[in-house]
């Protein structure tokens, strides 16, 4: 017996160039550069060298599209960060559709102010007329995506779609007005459908709790005042710049700037259940709860939150990646790869902000999903 094994290790090595010649050995991968190893702090959570690699791949493979800005935090301390050429820690991104979680923390303050309230009908008089079946829609199945509004968010040509038209066409100078005078194609509850449009229509019912006002000027400087004094200020997000349209609206689904480390605050009050770094409660706990919870029409997004939940259809594209994180993951995801990724059972944030069309993104989430690996879930 003792013969026997000390033959395995000669035949192990006699089998080497075999494997070899099938392409069964991993390639040979280049040495870290200094750049790669410098990404990773002395607080990284996870091995050094493991942790740089599979960040460095995230900028230098191809097919994943351009990683403008990564920055991954564990514990509340950054754990590595990196920017690519032409970025850095100063650069405000855009949000594309990752405004939208900050326009539910928005109606969620208001909520926890009594000035608004989730299951009476949405406070919007064009919908409040006799017989007018848009008044049953409320303010949880707007934050749900699941008003039976007519909003196609992708459209062919995409000129046809409801957001571009919202955005840049007819109903640029109000969007909200455009979007709220928009007919049902369903039942108020019954689908879900995500909607851009819908986002700007919950930051109009917030500009009109805030100021009472249909001056521009008002209702700009209600929500921006609202927002710095009880979400941005205290989280020290100094860099935070959203965009309000000619009406004084909010482009709450799409138009908010800041660095990436601001973004990364942003996921750590939510991975806080709403708390600043102090422990000022800045919205109720269970807001948070709310915004992480399926909604009934759609296990993977809960009120302008996606989540990492498994869809019924097993087939289905996933926003997400629910096969290779806990369920318990949930992200701002915006156009063409933005995303701010909380783990709460890995004690994670992770911040991707770039470029990348629809197969990089398929493939650039594998990485990121590479890369949250290496972090243990407890």
């Amino acid at each position: 017996m003792n013969y026997i094994r000390s033959l395995l290790p000669i035949a192990s090595i006699a089998v080497l160039p075999a494997l070899s010649a099938c392409g069964e050995l991993p390639p040979e991968r280049a040495p870290l550069s200094e750049q790669a190893l410098a990404a990773v702090t002395a607080s990284a959570g996870a091995p050094t060298q493991e942790l740089a690699r599979e960040v460095d791949d995230l900028f230098a493979l191809e097919g994943l599209g351009e990683t403008r800005a990564f920055i991954i935090m564990h514990d509340g301390e950054i754990a590595a960060e990196r920017y690519g050429a032409g970025y850095g820690p100063d650069t405000r991104m855009v949000s594309w559709s990752m405004a939208k979680t900050i326009s539910a923390i928005m109606i969620g303050m208001l909520v926890s102010d009594g000035r608004l309230s989730m299951d009476q009908s949405a406070p919007i008089e064009l919908w409040q007329r006799p017989g007018d079946p848009r008044g049953e829609i409320t303010l949880r199945q707007l934050l749900q995506m699941r008003s039976g509004l007519r909003h196609t968010e992708a459209g062919d040509p995409p000129y046809e779609s409801s957001e571009v038209r919202m955005l840049f066409l007819d109903g640029r100078d109000d969007m909200a007005r455009w979007a709220k005078e928009q007919p049902l194609e369903a039942e108020p509850g019954a689908k879900f459908e995500y909607s851009s449009n819908t986002s700007v229509i919950l930051a109009d019912i917030a500009a009109r709790a805030l100021s009472n006002s249909d001056e521009p000027d008002a209702r700009r400087d209600a929500v921006a005042t609202y927002l710095q004094a009880r979400l941005f200020g205290p989280l020290g997000m100094d860099s935070m710049a959203p965009e309000f349209d000619a009406s004084g609206t909010l482009i709450g689904g799409s138009l908010i700037h800041g660095t990436a480390r601001d973004w990364a605050k942003l996921g750590e009050f939510l991975r806080r259940k709403g708390s600043a770094p102090g422990g000022e409660q800045l919205v109720p706990s269970r807001w948070v709860d709310a915004m992480i919870t399926s909604s009934p029409r759609s296990p993977h997004y809960g009120l302008q939150t996606w989540l990492n939940r498994p869809l019924e259809d097993a087939e289905a594209e996933h926003p997400l990646f629910p096969d290779r994180a806990p369920h318990s993951m949930y992200s701002l995801i915006g156009h063409m790869g933005q995303y701010v990724i909380v783990s709460p059972e890995q004690r994670l944030t992770v911040v991707r902000l770039g470029h990348s069309n629809r197969e990089e993104r398929i493939a650039m989430l594998q990485q990121l999903a590479d890369v949250m690996e290496l972090y243990p879930v407890r």
